[in-house]
């Protein structure tokens, strides 16, 4: 998040999910009831609240303190019907899938500061790329080639 234009002097929030105590970054636990399909499989929803996040304005300095923080959100994909695969056997990786929509909305909490910013609503939100679909690379890429 920036105040004037977006250059790093101007960046005054940056909420991501700490690093792990074993050294994941940016990843966060996700629990199964917060991630649903629907009955025809091409609309996933995943939602969760109080995520514990951290903002850390002047990150990527390895210095750069940090800031209890909360994130809720709710992300949609819905799947269209246009297929789509890659595949690259010399790095080992293949996904195969479906081109998709995604929208998303979220609220971020600082309370410390007692400083809040919400997205616009999920139903204003759009994207301009999304895949569903499933991928496989290293060890599972001969192993999953079918």
């Amino acid at each position: 998040m920036f105040k004037g234009p977006a250059a790093p002097q101007n960046q005054i929030h940056d909420f991501h999910p700490p690093i792990s105590p074993e050294g994941l970054y940016w990843v966060t636990p996700v629990p199964s009831a917060s991630l649903t399909f629907s009955a025809d499989g091409k609309t996933v929803t995943l939602q969760m609240t109080n995520v514990p996040i951290i903002d850390q304005p002047r990150w990527p300095a390895m210095d750069a303190e940090t800031t209890p923080a909360f994130m809720d959100f709710k992300l949609v994909f819905k799947s269209s019907n246009e297929p789509v695969k890659y595949e690259d056997p010399k790095r080992q990786y293949r996904f195969e899938g479906f081109k998709a929509e995604a929208q998303l909305e979220a609220t971020m909490r600082v309370p410390s500061i007692d400083f809040t910013f919400k997205t616009d609503p999920l139903e204003t939100s759009r994207c301009d790329f999304a895949l569903m679909g499933s991928e496989v690379n290293g060890k599972y890429y001969e192993a999953e080639k079918g």
